[in-house]
């Protein structure tokens, strides 16, 4: 169930979560009531990226795997990165980063840099 080491969303992070949920695939917005319980782990990437793991306040750890809730590209160029928001057993999961043309991200897009990944620009 909840952790105590788990923390409750920023401010930044739910408006994040929020906005991947609206602008996803066709079943994200089932989760949006889960925003409301969803806590972040202390996991970190061993690779010091953004990525957070969310925990659902009354739920049991889900099981392994993802399914994508959305995935998104920041950046212009040489300077772009992917986020994805996931789930897993039903369960609202986390925030995935990635970079696409280096180094993943340290922090965590804001959802004006965000567009979808189909339109990303290899400029």
């Amino acid at each position: 169930m909840t952790d105590e080491h788990n923390r409750p969303l920023t401010d930044a992070e739910r408006d994040l979560v929020r906005w991947m949920l609206e602008h996803g695939t066709a079943d994200a917005k089932q989760y949006l009531d889960q925003l409301e319980v969803a806590e972040v782990t202390p996991w970190k990437c061993t690779c010091g990226c953004a990525t957070i793991h969310f925990q659902i306040r009354g739920y049991d750890e889900p099981p392994p795997g993802i399914v994508s809730l959305g995935d998104f590209v920041t950046g212009e160029g040489d300077h772009q990165a992917g986020a994805f928001i996931y789930s897993s057993g039903g369960l609202l999961r986390g925030i995935e980063v990635y970079g696409l043309t280096g180094n993943a991200p340290d922090a965590l897009p804001r959802p004006e840099e965000l567009r979808d990944l189909e339109s990303k620009t290899t400029g």
